[in-house]
């Protein structure tokens, strides 16, 4: 799930998901649904634009495993590992350029300036 994850990361919501689409891996399809609830929520919960969300971060951590087992011959039996994972995607909005410059001006006039410090020479 995680190499999937990857491929998406930091990109715009349409087009991680035709990303997605077009991605050949079981995990693929289940992170298509999961970033569109995230779209979703997004734009009812908190009334955003669906089309200037993108992915902030998708995290992928290991749940626990469920233990099978194939019969053989024999009597004996071979394990199997089904693996399953935990993901959490965080959406959020892209601002404007207008606004980031403003914001940016707005961080620079609340920054303290730095005065010169005022040195005495010393002599060696």
């Amino acid at each position: 799930m995680n190499l999937v994850a990857g491929l998406v990361r930091g990109k715009m919501v349409e087009d991680a998901l035709n990303q997605l689409r077009f991605t050949p891996k079981k995990g693929a399809k289940i992170l298509t649904k999961v970033i569109k609830s995230a779209a979703a929520n997004a734009e009812t919960n908190f009334k955003q634009e669906p089309k200037k969300l993108f992915i902030k971060e998708i995290v992928v951590n290991k749940a626990p495993t469920f233990k099978r087992s194939v019969p053989i011959s024999r009597g004996r039996a071979h394990p199997i590992l089904k693996r399953n994972s935990h993901v959490t995607v965080l959406v959020d909005v892209t601002a404007s350029k207008a606004k980031q410059a403003e914001a940016a001006t707005k961080a620079e006039a609340k920054a303290p300036k730095a005065q010169p410090s005022k040195k005495k020479p010393t002599n060696k």
